[in-house]
């Protein structure tokens, strides 16, 4: 189990470019192409796999929303943060 952060936590840690909108942290990632946005989506896909923490993804033209939090925990944890900077080396 993972402890929540704080909202200091948070702020300190969370990558550039993505927002905390509530109990989440919230990315849209921006594409030339359709096809390159749903490319990362399943890149992404499998990164989440491999942590067994999924996010919510909307693939929009020519982007990709991300959102990321611990439902068990209910709120923003390390996982979230890791996945968050693990989701932009893949960019």
């Amino acid at each position: 189990m993972a402890d929540l952060l704080s909202d200091d936590e948070i702020e300190d840690r969370l990558p550039a470019e993505w927002e905390r909108d509530g109990d989440e942290i919230v990315r849209t990632y921006e594409f030339d192409a359709y096809l390159d946005g749903v490319g990362f989506a399943a890149g992404a896909g499998g990164v989440a796999q491999d942590a067994f923490h999924h996010p919510e993804m909307t693939i929009g033209w020519r982007e990709v929303e991300v959102r990321l939090t611990t439902h068990d925990e209910g709120g923003i944890t390390d996982k979230d943060i890791e996945l968050a900077e693990r989701f932009d080396d893949l960019q």
